[in-house]
């Protein structure tokens, strides 16, 4: 496998890490869901739609934020 390399600047230097969703009804990770953005009564509208765990690394040369989606939640 090709290791992974920044986007930004092309360093290898990826540290791993996770963006934290602490907002209410929360699960402590952030997940990608497929689709536009819509907004019903009780917020955004996920019924239906694919979610994916986001897995997130930050260059050490130059702080760029790498996301990636890996698995499906749920």
């Amino acid at each position: 496998m090709t290791a992974m390399h920044c986007t930004h600047c092309g360093s290898e230097g990826l540290l791993p890490g996770y963006i934290e969703d602490s907002g209410d009804s929360s699960r402590g990770h952030a997940r990608w869901v497929e689709g536009p953005l819509e907004i019903g009564f009780w917020g955004a509208k996920r019924t239906g739609r694919t979610h994916w765990l986001v897995d997130a690394y930050r260059c050490e040369e130059c702080s760029h934020l790498e996301l990636f989606t890996r698995t499906k939640d749920g």
